[in-house]
């Protein structure tokens, strides 16, 4: 009796059937709504201030607290569903993510709308790491890839189609459904899982060996580190004595952290699988991605707000081009890497060449440039995303044992996570810099060489046209630098990754 059980709790790849494949859409449901739902305060942002009479300032918070709770999440979720079992787990996070959800726009008062954003930001980032989880656990080797790439989606499809639907929403409905849209979506998800994903039993036994000491150094080392990055720009970096504790207590937490998980015999991050060669290259080349793959989309967005005056609504359809190309080129790009004589790592070369290209034609924009002359770089975007990241995932997972699959989505999803916000503050930061810097120049250049009659509406002229050219020359110079790092990764290919082949069968099993 017992090994008829068995089965049912932890089925082999060979009884991959429709009711797996329905829990799998389940949980990229699931994870797709968390994607979706992460820069909903960020559009709309002016309802959400003007319904509760906050500042800007205070509204900023809003995203960083989310993004912080987000990103701790994704290390610990991982330990928690091998514990608790994957679909109890994703079932709890999901309905938690949804009420949370309901409750944000009910908020009587900024610090109970702090409070749920932060909670709802915990639980959405435990989302993300399931379905690497179900795609590593449940899909046959020759069609392992394609899960993966279905994964690629939460890093490429989900943030691109979150803008233009937060946009929807506020522009023609209410700033409420913003948080309302994950509602439906969330049901869906939860009845797929419900159904589709095999009951594992309890392993409390576990909990004996829960890290503690993991716990209380890793949570506020990651959420200190991305405050840092999500508020940095505004309070001036170094600059401000809170941001240089927070730094310092981040950095401190995390060293000690990453020491107490070499040393303990469960821990969330396993250490030593950093031996792995090509999980090493693809974390490192992952963050350098997707601080890419962050920046360069919020050009266009940025420029067509601040120099042509653009709502959300107006650049939503730049993001939704993208959005829904990657679901046409991210099977293609998985069918590609499924070839065993094709060398993914050329096919992640040539990905970053387009990225690169990408940045260099942007650099030639001009404050003449309008939505439709990004149209061409999103085609180019469209190709070179998931190019950029499904071979990244072939080659971290290649050889992987089962049991190593917690840790390895735990390091995965969390430099997924920090990347994304190291993007953010890049663009802003970098952005920021530059604009004051050309002002400068401009201003110095304006007053040798034009002189004009000193009248206010001579000045404010003058003003606005110093701020909306060095608004495009910033953007000029971030395509630059993205462009360098991009150039960057594909030379670090050849000194580091090693060739793999798409997982097969293995012979007699």
């Amino acid at each position: 009796m017992h090994t008829t059980a068995q089965p049912k709790a932890i089925p082999p790849v060979g009884n991959f059937s429709l009711r797996i494949m329905t829990g799998l859409v389940g949980v990229l449901l699931a994870s797709l709504v968390a994607g979706l739902n992460e820069h909903v305060t960020d559009i709309a942002m002016i309802d959400v201030r003007g319904a509760m009479s906050i500042s800007y300032d205070e509204g900023s918070w809003l995203t960083t607290l989310y993004e912080a709770t987000q990103v701790a999440a994704m290390a610990f979720a991982p330990w928690f569903s091998a514990t608790l079992s994957l679909r109890r787990f994703t079932l709890g996070v999901t309905s938690a993510f949804m009420l949370l959800g309901i409750l944000c726009p009910f908020a009587p008062n900024l610090s109970t709308l702090y409070l749920l954003r932060t909670l709802q930001g915990l639980f959405g980032g435990c989302l993300p790491p399931m379905l690497m989880s179900v795609a590593l656990r449940f899909l046959p080797p020759s069609i392992k890839l394609y899960g993966l790439g279905a994964y690629a989606l939460t890093a490429t499809f989900g943030p691109n189609l979150g803008l233009p639907l937060a946009a929807l929403w506020t522009e023609y409905v209410g700033w409420r459904w913003a948080f309302w849209q994950i509602i439906p979506l969330c049901l869906l998800a939860m009845t797929a899982v419900w159904w589709g994903i095999p009951q594992d039993p309890l392993r409390l036994e576990r909990f004996k060996q829960f890290d503690w000491r993991g716990v209380l150094l890793g949570l506020p080392a990651i959420t200190s580190l991305v405050v840092v990055l999500e508020q940095g720009t505004r309070l001036g970096w170094l600059d401000s004595p809170f941001i240089c504790h927070l730094l310092l207590l981040g950095l401190t937490s995390l060293t000690l952290f990453m020491i107490n998980e070499w040393f303990h015999p469960l821990p969330f991050f396993k250490v030593q699988q950093l031996a792995r060669r090509n999980l090493t290259f693809s974390l490192i080349t992952l963050a350098g991605v997707l601080v890419i793959l962050v920046a360069v989309p919020g050009i266009p967005a940025g420029y067509l707000a601040e120099v042509q005056g653009y709502r959300p609504l107006q650049t939503a359809p730049l993001a939704l081009y993208v959005a829904l190309g990657q679901l046409v080129a991210l099977p293609l790009v998985s069918a590609l890497c499924n070839i065993p004589r094709i060398d993914c790592r050329w096919v992640l070369a040539f990905g970053l060449g387009l990225i690169a290209a990408t940045c260099y034609l942007g650099s030639e924009m001009t404050s003449d440039w309008i939505r439709n002359n990004f149209y061409g770089l999103q085609m180019l975007q469209i190709l070179a995303q998931p190019m950029a990241v499904i071979p990244l995932l072939l080659l971290a997972t290649h050889g992987l044992p089962p049991i190593e699959g917690p840790s390895a989505s735990a390091w995965f999803n969390t430099v997924k996570g920090m990347a994304a916000v190291v993007g953010t503050g890049v663009l802003e930061g970098i952005t920021t810099q530059r604009e004051h810097f050309h002002s400068n120049v401009l201003v110095d250049q304006w007053g040798n060489r034009a002189p004009f009659d000193g009248s206010g509406s001579a000045l404010a002229l003058m003003a606005e046209q110093i701020r909306a050219q060095a608004f495009v020359l910033a953007s000029a110079d971030l395509y630059h630098i993205m462009a360098l790092l991009t150039l960057a990764l594909i030379v670090f290919i050849p000194l580091m990754a090693t060739r793999v082949y798409p997982p097969r069968p293995v012979a007699g099993a």
